[in-house]
């Protein structure tokens, strides 16, 4: 079951609906948190930041799923994407999400990736 959830989820990021998968697969009490910083509490809050990221981004050049894995309610998406941020800033990165699954909605959500700039 849970594989269909991330499928789905998946499906809606990479056909644009970022927004919408938000609201469909993310519980209200959702905890998201990007590497090691402080984690957003709540989907009203994670929203938020979803937004503000969504907003400043001028161009999607390329976005896939690399891969996923699934094991109990936990599931694991690697996504490689390819942006151009309105500032002109232009991040080809990979970054792995860590989900936690309940009652086909995430609870928890971590992403991985790497923070060093370009040379």
């Amino acid at each position: 079951m849970i594989e269909e959830h991330v499928k789905g989820l998946t499906s809606m990021v990479l056909k644009g609906q970022g927004m919408e998968a938000f609201e469909k697969y993310y519980h209200d009490d959702v905890v998201m948190q990007e590497n090691e910083d402080k984690p957003r509490i709540g989907k009203n809050i994670s929203r938020k930041f979803e937004k503000e990221f969504m907003e400043n981004v001028k161009k999607i050049h390329d976005a896939k799923v690399l891969s996923t894995a699934t094991n109990g309610s936990t599931a694991m998406v690697e996504w490689f994407m390819d942006i151009t941020f309105k500032d002109g800033t232009r991040r080809k990165v990979t970054e792995v999400a860590v989900q936690k699954w309940k009652n086909g909605k995430i609870v928890h959500e971590k992403f991985y990736y790497n923070t060093a700039k370009p040379n």
